[in-house]
């Protein structure tokens, strides 16, 4: 009988975060250069899930699964990029060349982009497809609408370098919307210790997305209560009503006369300086309690992709035909903003609840809870299926999974709390759309980015979902025939969605068909 390894001590710590070949190796008694190697793995993965999460992420240094709530202040900046489907229409009939040229193209639009964020004082928190939630916080100089005005305007002047991009398929034009709105929001870390999510919640995230969406292009958007505390230092010129239009008279001198904070991503570098086995052991125990927090933040499917393929610190682009969901959750996130001093972790722990039956629900089904994310209206929970594992069956795997989370949250409802004197209703919208998509890495190669899946399959399910009534499941023409033999789903006719040229035909999800 071979001797226990110090490695399989910890066995199942390393199970989720080794490639297959380098966890066969670890058993028995393996050398001391296989426990090198398995360190040299984790310090690669120790910095690629930095970059994947938000820096609040590895500042908190939260255990997986600890729920906890954080009033902030600052200004929030959203963008909105327009142009993407085109640029990716011209890139898909090229196959692999034409995925690895359109990721070559956003990877130079979010490197620049954020690039001057960073270099503005910005923490970008997330990306949504190809739009991007960035937080200017709140400092004792007081100048965070400031530094994300100017931060806007520097951004709109580098897209000049994206207006004419050549293409297989003749030119391609991006532009830009950009929206701030200054206020507060509720930080909150919610899940389990398999699967955590940091959320933004109230209704200052609400306002900023809505100034983004009554921008225009090419322009940066402020809310009126950013237009006032700004509105000495810029010309502007009025928008929709309640808005402001930045008008970008600056020379680049004076643009670039104020202070800029860089907002550092390093992290210190852990090199192993010793060969001893223990020494080697006390390392690889370091590394792992800096991992697991931030690995508790990635879907299972998508950690492993980012394990195998950590010493590429590369994941190949491609053009799938996933099956994507939409769900709005409406009614706890509103309840942020009534919460009593006190009551905000009683909304965060039944957040936390719906979530991690939710995750539950799509994993057991081969899908991806990819993220919680902001809205009008409630927070958007954004499921693949299809990426980064394909299955025959994925539009049947999405409806069972959308009428288990219209259960859940119906469930929820029922089991409200009371936050602020108020027990708030709580339902959901659903949209289900499958078709080509773009999944890549997007962001910084080497930086700030996270593993993403793009296009009008994506654009539309959001759209159809917020066509949906209450606790409605709407699926597409394409999704209906591929489960028409197992769910009843009645049309809804065609119905034109916002950004579609013709109206779709649309279908609501009834009940499974039992068999006789």
């Amino acid at each position: 009988m071979l001797p226990e390894s110090p490695l399989t001590t910890i066995e199942s710590r390393l199970r989720y975060l080794l490639p297959a070949e380098m966890y066969a190796s670890m058993w028995g008694n393996p050398s001391v250069e296989i426990m090198i190697d398995v360190h040299k793995h984790l310090r690669t993965l120790q910095r690629i899930l930095h970059d994947y999460t938000s820096r609040q992420i590895s500042i908190n240094k939260l255990k997986p699964g600890d729920v906890r709530t954080e009033w902030q202040h600052g200004s929030m900046m959203f963008t909105d990029l327009a142009g993407f489907t085109k640029l990716m229409e011209a890139n898909s009939s090229k196959g692999r060349d034409g995925a690895e040229n359109l990721l070559a193209q956003l990877t130079k639009y979010f490197s620049e982009m954020i690039s001057v964020i960073s270099k503005s004082g910005g923490e970008l928190v997330e990306f949504t497809g190809d739009a991007m939630l960035v937080v200017f916080r709140k400092t004792e100089k007081n100048d965070d609408t400031l530094r994300a005005v100017r931060a806007g305007l520097r951004m709109q002047r580098a897209m000049k370098e994206f207006a004419e991009i050549e293409t297989p398929a003749g030119i391609v034009n991006l532009q830009m919307r950009i929206g701030i709105h200054c206020g507060r929001y509720l930080t909150a870390d919610i899940g389990t210790p398999r699967r955590m999510e940091h959320v933004l919640l109230g209704k200052d995230v609400q306002q900023a997305k809505l100034t983004e969406s009554n921008g225009r292009n090419e322009r940066v958007n402020l809310s009126q209560k950013a237009h006032e505390r700004v509105a000495n230092d810029f010309r502007f010129e009025e928008g929709n009503p309640g808005y402001f239009l930045v008008v970008d008279d600056l020379s680049e001198d004076k643009l670039g006369e104020y202070e800029i904070t860089p907002v550092g991503r390093r992290m210190a570098s852990n090199v192993l300086l010793t060969r001893d086995k223990n020494e080697v052991m006390l390392n690889i125990l370091d590394l792992l309690n800096t991992i697991e927090p931030m690995a508790s933040y990635i879907p299972a499917p998508v950690l492993s992709l980012i394990v195998e393929s950590a010493a590429d610190r590369k994941i190949p682009p491609d053009f799938p035909r996933p099956t994507i969901m939409f769900v709005n959750f409406i009614g706890l996130p509103e309840s942020a903003d009534r919460a009593l001093p006190g009551e905000e972790t009683k909304l965060a722990l039944n957040f936390s609840r719906a979530f991690s039956l939710i995750n539950a629900a799509v994993e057991s089904r081969g899908g991806v809870l990819k993220k919680v994310t902001y809205h009008l209206a409630g927070s958007d929970i954004v499921i693949y299926f299809g990426v980064p594992n394909a299955h025959t069956n994925d539009e049947l795997r999405a409806a069972s999974a959308a009428i288990a989370i219209r259960d859940i949250i119906k469930n929820a409802n029922h089991k409200a709390p009371t936050i602020g004197n108020v027990q708030p209703d709580i339902f959901c919208q659903i949209g289900i759309n499958t078709g080509p998509a773009f999944v890549a890495e997007i962001g910084e190669p080497r930086g700030r980015r996270e593993y993403n899946v793009l296009g009008d399959t994506v654009n539309t399910a959001a759209r159809m979902m917020n066509h949906a009534e209450k606790n409605q499941i709407i699926v597409s023409e394409r999704v209906q025939q591929a489960i028409q033999s197992s769910y009843e789903c009645r049309s809804l006719g065609e119905v034109s969605l916002k950004g579609k040229n013709k109206p779709m035909q649309l279908f609501e999800l009834g009940e499974q068909i039992k068999e006789q």
